[in-house]
């Protein structure tokens, strides 16, 4: 194989490598920018979440019961659970992509009942209570998602006037939900999570996206940059060592002797120039010695 072929292979396989490795490191930084941004927005829209329920249950749910009679229960009024499910319903309008929500072992709302999944979430909060939050990866029906969790616990009597003894409940509640489900919580129970879900696909075919791009634009870089040093060796270095190569098999035969070799620059090939010429010299001296003995 010619010194030009050995070169090109070496250069090649070089730049596969190099573009190979940019691509993974491009595609595992894209894709944890991707993931970073997922659960930014996860807290985002958690956070949200937590703070409509919190000025309900600090500000208004105190009022109401001050002017609701005892036996009435209007859910949209007095629930934080049905808040929270009617502020996520108006989100849902607007960005349907993102998924809520208030998974429970037992819920009143059929709806909130937690999965496989959410219950040992769940559980995991009940069994970890200094834990206070949570978040991860999860696949719910084919799709991928980032998820973030917050524990719900039982954590005054108030909760109980609802979720207690089901003949302690409002009449008005037991009429709307019925007395076997959503009952009998116990104070201090995590008894469910709340959760966000963020669909991670379309970040991640953004980040394989931009990899792509990426791993594009270093590729046609690397072949331009090879396509110049291309021409600089062909012309710098191969076509002088294979201009040199004849002359020196012209010396050995002793041919074209006069023509001397010229020196252009003071580089490794300049040397081999100026040692193949004074072998051109020597030999040619040698030759008319000859001649005049």
């Amino acid at each position: 194989m010619k010194l030009r072929s050995h070169f090109l292979l070496l250069i090649s396989v070089l730049a596969v490598v190099v573009i190979a490795v940019m691509g993974i490191a491009s595609y595992q930084l894209n894709k944890k920018n991707a993931l970073a941004e997922a659960r930014d927005k996860g807290q985002l829209i958690f956070n949200y979440m937590l703070s409509g329920r919190d000025y309900f249950r600090d500000e208004q749910r105190s009022l109401v019961l001050e002017l609701v009679e005892k036996e009435r229960f209007y859910p949209e009024l007095m629930s934080g659970f049905v808040v929270t499910r009617g502020t996520w319903e108006k989100f849902d309008e607007k960005m349907p992509q993102y998924k809520f929500k208030q998974a429970t072992i037992d819920p009143l709302w059929p709806a909130n009942k937690a999965d496989a999944d959410e219950l040992q979430l769940i559980d995991f909060f009940q069994q970890n209570s200094e834990v206070e939050e949570h978040e991860g990866f999860v696949e719910k029906n084919g799709m991928d998602y980032y998820y973030f969790a917050k524990p719900q616990k039982v954590s005054t009597e108030k909760c109980l006037r609802c979720h207690g003894d089901p003949l302690d409940a409002p009449k008005d509640q037991a009429m709307i939900y019925g007395s076997e489900n959503g009952y009998n919580w116990k104070l201090g129970e995590t008894v469910s999570a709340y959760i966000v879900y963020i669909p991670i696909k379309d970040a991640l075919l953004a980040a394989t996206k931009s990899s792509l791009i990426i791993v594009a634009i270093g590729a046609a870089c690397f072949f331009l940059a090879l396509f110049v040093i291309w021409l600089f060796m062909d012309r710098r270095v191969v076509s002088p060592i294979m201009m040199l190569s004849q002359r020196a098999e012209e010396i050995s035969l002793g041919e074209n002797l006069a023509t001397a070799l010229k020196v252009e620059n003071k580089n490794e090939i300049g040397i081999l120039t100026e040692s193949i010429d004074r072998l051109r010299i020597s030999m040619l001296t040698l030759l008319e010695r000859c001649r005049r003995e």
